[in-house]
């Protein structure tokens, strides 16, 4: 469907309620918005100021589905865009793993899932947004025009130089099922020319491949997925499809079968029942645990809660420091390594942090339509003839005895960029500011800031992905 007027009307009173509170906040007075869910990691500051409410800016928008496009508001999750645009046989190019991850949050920050190595990230498909600026201006951009500056600048700005109301993306065709190939590996060297043969060749033992992630469980275990398109149950020669959001758990099954079926929207999904695997951290994988947590529960943003009353009241630190248990470091990060670098990353990360599984996913910034050149996004600067890998990793490290909190991470920092690559933005990030300027495009952001925040009432990005460490 279209926008109906009905859909549209309400955007634009919400967008005017938005700009209305906007007005009210006196001068010099910091803006920020008021979410109720979040899938940062970053440490924040209690807010000494209301936020912005965005709660009515949270939907679809409208589909059009001659188009392959859709209109959707900034605080609109994926789960709800997936549940609007599937009905019409269609998806967004990349949906991120989370449902609660949204649109705007994505575009702003950074997305990435199993089609980037053929369809980049989520801001990538963005043909046009409209945005509300840090001087309290609504301004709508797109790739050309009189902002093209500032849509380019605006991924990974992270609500630093605005916050995104509508955005229209680009959509794809879907077929009913995914059928999976789990593809094991002993050796990194091998897995990592593998994956890079597979993402140039769209296609693996003469099968086309639509979907591509992977799992490193070990060194000498590793596991490349690769999904196809199915019509229909029949050609796959898996008669039942699998359903991973019940008793049975998605990444054990990477190891236990060499091929798997899943409806559209499950393979999706596929991450999110168990937070990939981050939800064995609240016994959610013992099988009695797992029969009375209701379903409706075990999700991630359920999980992200949790955690966040955790970093609150510290309950189980206390109980570990009762139990005179070392204290431990929080490891959460995204990084993009080149493919040809990739073995050599993941065998120090081995050596020196003690964390597995990791996740890989391959990405490439995308091409346009007629085959041109990919479009540069100064905040997040990749080679576009590179193909990047992301490594991602979760959990919590002991502090070992003579070092202190941020050293793994810090270290981490050091690996990435002597593996020539990039890391995100969303969780702890310990670099000094010359550093986070230089790899971040600290000349562009500062002339927008100015341009488009020149009282620079929205928090800067090195602020809030660093601020005062």
């Amino acid at each position: 469907m279209l926008a109906t007027q009905d859909a549209q009307r309400s955007h634009d009173v919400a967008v005017a309620r938005l700009r209305a509170s906007y007005a009210a906040i006196p001068p010099g007075s910091p803006v920020r918005l008021a979410k109720h869910t979040s899938n940062l990691f970053r440490p924040r500051k209690a807010a000494s100021t209301p936020g912005l409410d965005v709660s009515d800016l949270d939907g679809v928008i409208g589909v059009d589905a001659a188009a392959r496009t859709a209109d959707v508001q900034g605080m609109c999750t994926y789960e709800r865009l997936v549940d609007a645009t599937l009905p019409h046989g269609l998806m967004p190019l990349v949906v991120p793993q989370l449902k609660s991850i949204t649109l705007g949050g994505a575009v702003s920050g950074l997305g990435i899932e199993s089609t980037s190595f053929r369809n980049g990230l989520p801001h990538e498909s963005v043909l046009e947004m409209d945005v509300l600026t840090g001087d309290g201006r609504v301004i709508t951009c797109a790739p050309d025009g009189p902002h093209a500056e500032l849509f380019r600048a605006f991924p990974n700005s992270y609500g630093s130089l605005g916050y995104a109301l509508r955005i229209r993306i680009e959509l794809e065709p879907v077929s009913p099922y995914v059928m999976l190939r789990h593809v094991p590996f002993l050796d990194l060297d091998e897995m990592a020319r593998a994956l890079h043969r597979i993402c140039d060749e769209g296609a693996w033992q003469g099968s086309d491949v639509e979907f591509v992630d992977g799992v490193v469980f070990d060194p000498a275990e590793s596991y490349l997925t690769l999904g196809s398109w199915a019509t229909d149950r029949s050609g796959t020669g898996l008669l039942h499809t699998s359903d991973y959001t019940g008793q049975h758990i998605y990444y054990r099954s990477i190891q236990e079968r060499s091929r798997d079926l899943l409806t559209a929207r499950d393979y999706l999904w596929r991450w999110d029942t168990d937070w990939f695997w981050c939800s064995r951290a609240f016994g959610v994988q013992h099988p009695v645990v797992r029969r009375v947590w209701p379903a409706r529960y075990r999700r991630s943003d359920v999980y992200h809660k949790i955690v966040g009353l955790e970093n609150r009241f510290g309950v189980a630190r206390r109980i570990d420091q009762l139990r005179r248990r070392p204290a431990q470091e929080r490891v959460i990060q995204d990084v993009e390594i080149p493919v040809e670098r990739l073995a050599d990353f993941l065998r120090w990360f081995a050596d020196n942090v003690p964390m597995l599984p990791v996740w890989l996913c391959p990405l490439r910034l995308r091409r346009g339509r007629s085959g041109e050149a990919p479009t540069e996004w100064p905040l997040y600067p990749l080679d576009p003839d590179r193909l990047y890998v992301n490594v991602g990793f979760w959990g919590m490290v002991p502090i070992e005895p003579g070092r202190q909190d941020g050293d793994v991470n810090r270290a981490i920092e050091q690996a990435v960029a002597d593996h020539d690559g990039h890391k995100s933005l969303y969780s702890d990030a310990y670099y000094d500011e010359e550093s986070f300027e230089a790899i971040y495009g600290g000349k562009v952001y500062h002339a927008m800031k100015d341009e488009y925040d020149p009282e620079h009432r929205l928090t800067g990005l090195y602020e809030k992905a660093v601020g005062r460490r």
